[in-house]
């Protein structure tokens, strides 16, 4: 039997301040709310008799209040006569309700529509691009995804989901970004109180371990200084200043303006969080960016190029090819065959690097030196810890420039 009754919500609000007054719709225990726009202190409110009190306009508002329940009342009556509420849940009887309320909301509150317009709503452009790329995914997926409310987003649907993202080939950490957008969505339903369902409480996204992608302060003083070749100069430069730069992401460095850089620092808005961030410049930093000052940019790595990705991607390669060339056994040789017993092919003297290996290792190194956790969190642009530690972080420039120079005195002159 489904039952209605008016609730009012005291939950995470002051005693003193007026609360919202919602209709609260229950069947087999179980409830789903629905906003009806009027706020009362408790005071004002009788839960018993189900009545505004001590109200200056206590009359209208029970009048429309009693209308209102009565117009639902007689709904649920209605779709349960023609059985159209046989099975369904207090929360799907509750969309079922505010879809004949009115058509509209019901639609605008669909799950790819509010997906696609929180999406649309974040700053930092790359989100923006790795929801929409997820709505994507969902869409080749589920051809009738643009027509689902949030409760036909079920834990089977997310496992069918997954095993579709395995077949394209992608990885757990891959699958998980996909996943995490899901879930931030369904959050920000459930707090607008568009939904109270929510599949992924016991679906598995826990991070798979990643090859390791930085190197140790050895390996790095070794890279700094290897003997490459002079088109491959450039990009073990570019992986030495984005490592003096505390690894600064290749988006944020090579899209930046010269007056980012002043008064001897670097104040950026990073791309993929939307925070700002205000870097001190070391001299062997300051030299580079002289040494590579752009025409338009503040530096010119990639300034005639359809994209900054064009040369980090250029650059990953020549990082990996950087080697010297040797015999390599060939497989396919056999006593008597008349293969080569060996191909002469350049070996990688630092197989798999990329620029990307610059922000692992400069947080390795920091890690070696004792430098605070939360510090290296700072230094990074990433949150630790809960709010309060993160905006206690944020006023913290001075120790990040400190871990920084530390860091770079330890790697080039054998300082700590």
């Amino acid at each position: 039997m489904t039952s209605t009754r008016y609730y009012l919500d005291r939950r995470h609000k002051e005693a003193s301040r007026p609360q919202p007054l919602k209709l609260c719709i229950t069947k087999k225990g179980a409830s789903a709310y629905i906003p009806v726009d009027i706020v009362l202190l408790p005071s004002q409110w009788d839960s018993i008799r189900q009545r505004v009190i001590d109200h200056p306009n206590r009359r209208g508002i029970n009048a429309y209040l009693e209308s209102r329940k009565a117009t639902i009342d007689g709904l649920i009556m209605q779709m349960t006569i023609e059985g159209k509420l046989a099975g369904k849940t207090a929360v799907q009887i509750k969309d079922i309700v505010l879809e004949r309320l009115d058509p509209e909301a019901d639609t605008a509150n669909l799950f790819a529509v509010r997906f696609k317009a929180y999406g649309e709503s974040r700053e930092a452009k790359r989100t923006r691009e790795l929801y929409a790329a997820t709505l994507k995914k969902m869409q080749e997926f589920d051809g009738k995804l643009g027509t689902m409310s949030f409760d036909m987003i079920t834990k089977a649907w997310l496992d069918r989901f997954n095993e579709h993202l395995i077949r394209q080939g992608l990885s757990k950490n891959s699958r998980n970004i996909h996943f995490r957008n899901i879930r931030t969505v369904f959050n920000d339903a459930i707090d607008n109180e568009i939904t109270a369902h929510y599949p992924l409480r016991k679906f598995d996204m826990s991070p798979e371990q990643t090859v390791k992608r930085s190197l140790s302060v050895e390996r790095l003083r070794e890279l700094l200084t290897y003997p490459v070749e002079p088109w491959q100069q450039r990009y073990v430069d570019y992986f030495k200043l984005t490592f003096l730069l505390i690894g600064i992401n290749p988006v944020d460095l090579l899209t930046c303006e010269p007056d980012a850089y002043r008064e001897g620092r670097l104040v950026y808005q990073r791309a993929k969080t939307g925070r700002w961030y205000n870097l001190k410049v070391e001299p062997e930093a300051a030299e580079m960016l002289e040494q590579y000052r752009g025409e338009q940019l503040l530096v010119g790595f990639s300034e005639g190029r359809t994209s900054y990705r064009n040369f980090t991607g250029k650059c990953d390669k020549g990082l990996k090819a950087i080697g010297k060339t040797g015999q390599v056994a060939n497989p396919a040789w056999k006593p008597g065959s008349q293969k080569h017993r060996y191909h002469v092919r350049r070996v990688p003297a630092f197989p798999g690097l990329s620029v990307y290996w610059a922000r692992h290792t400069w947080a390795t190194i920091a890690y070696s030196l004792d430098i605070p956790d939360e510090t290296i969190a700072a230094a990074l642009g990433h949150g630790h810890g809960n709010r309060t530690t993160a905006i206690y972080i944020d006023k913290s420039i001075a120790r990040v420039d400190e871990a920084n120079r530390r860091v770079i005195d330890w790697v080039l002159y054998g300082k700590r």
